[in-house]
């Protein structure tokens, strides 16, 4: 049986990999998202947050689809003996890699990922920040093409409908998740808002 990092060495690990402070946000964003998905459907909280923790830590140095990322991760986290499920999801998030989203933990990575980084982006526009941001304000943004244009909006909607959910209820979930992190996250917005 694969043991998962502590936080601590897997904090550590992403931090080595990646130096860009958003980058890293964007991390600790799904982090937080797949925690609450975890704790949600009474799956491992620390495995579930892991993974979404660890994702993207090879994106900024081999960021080449056809040869790095998710590889590069993938890779590394065999090599520390990481459980196959963290393995699997993370290939499963890249499409391009062609490896099917199966178990809860791989469908519920694709699901946050985007939309983890879109509701951050959506924050940032706010004065107020993540603070009483409603899942119509997220959805206006989604529908404004120019707004954080590289968040992919199918990869949103396919990620709900393969969970299986509602997409207001969706956004309304991931907002709920990343609120307790705004300070880390930098989208507590400001005081006086």
């Amino acid at each position: 049986m694969s043991e998962t990092l502590s936080r601590a060495s897997a904090w550590s690990l992403l931090t080595e990999w990646v130096q860009s402070d958003s980058l890293r946000r964007h991390c600790l964003a799904v982090e937080a998202s797949m925690r609450a998905m975890a704790t949600a459907r009474g799956a491992d909280v620390e495995l579930w947050g892991l993974t979404g923790l660890l994702h993207d830590m090879d994106y900024e140095r081999f960021p080449d689809a056809d040869t790095g990322h998710p590889r590069m991760a993938m890779a590394e986290l065999e090599k520390l003996g990481q459980p196959p499920a963290m393995i699997r999801a993370i290939a499963s998030h890249a499409d391009y890699l062609g490896v099917s989203r199966d178990s809860d933990l791989e469908k519920s990575l694709y699901a946050v990922d985007e939309l983890s980084g879109f509701v951050v982006a959506c924050a940032y526009v706010r004065p107020q920040g993540i603070t009483g941001m409603t899942p119509k304000f997220v959805k206006k943004k989604l529908k404004t093409p120019a707004f954080a244009a590289a968040v992919s909006r199918d990869d949103i909607r396919i990620g709900a409908e393969e969970l299986g959910v509602d997409l207001d209820e969706h956004i309304a979930f991931v907002i709920a998740a990343l609120e307790p992190q705004a300070a880390a996250l930098g989208i507590e917005g400001s005081a006086d808002a």
